[in-house]
């Protein structure tokens, strides 16, 4: 895969996450969904941030962008606890610092469950 190929998947996932299911906490996630929006998102903030130093609007477009973010962010990571087979509530132990932070970084790490489980079927972009 190119990366000009490697770029549209990262924007059609970003796409269908925010529009297709902008808070849907039901369901499983697998990490590549999971991480190309981290990604995609990191990359847009890094790209606005720089922007800022130079002119305060994209200070402002910065901090309304991560508002529109956060809720299918938090939405995302619930479902990405759900394919590890966790609750969605752990994505709480991220409000413990340091640990907590760590410890949800190895949750959304782990391979999700090959199998069904109670949150639902395997999700089509399991690797």
């Amino acid at each position: 895969m190119g990366f000009v190929d490697f770029c549209k998947l990262v924007w059609a996932n970003f796409l269908d996450v925010v529009v297709n299911r902008y808070v849907c906490f039901e369901g499983r996630a697998g990490r590549k969904e999971y991480w190309l929006f981290f990604l995609f998102n990191f990359a847009v903030s890094v790209v606005l941030g720089i922007l800022g130093r130079g002119a305060g609007i994209f200070t402002v477009i910065d901090g309304l962008y991560s508002l529109a973010v956060l809720l299918p962010g938090l939405g995302l990571t619930w479902r990405r606890l759900h394919d590890i087979g966790k609750s969605g509530l752990c994505i709480l132990l991220g409000l413990i610092p340091v640990v907590g932070w760590i410890i949800v970084l190895v949750y959304v790490i782990k391979p999700s469950e090959p199998v069904a489980n109670t949150y639902g079927p395997v999700p089509y972009d399991t690797f």
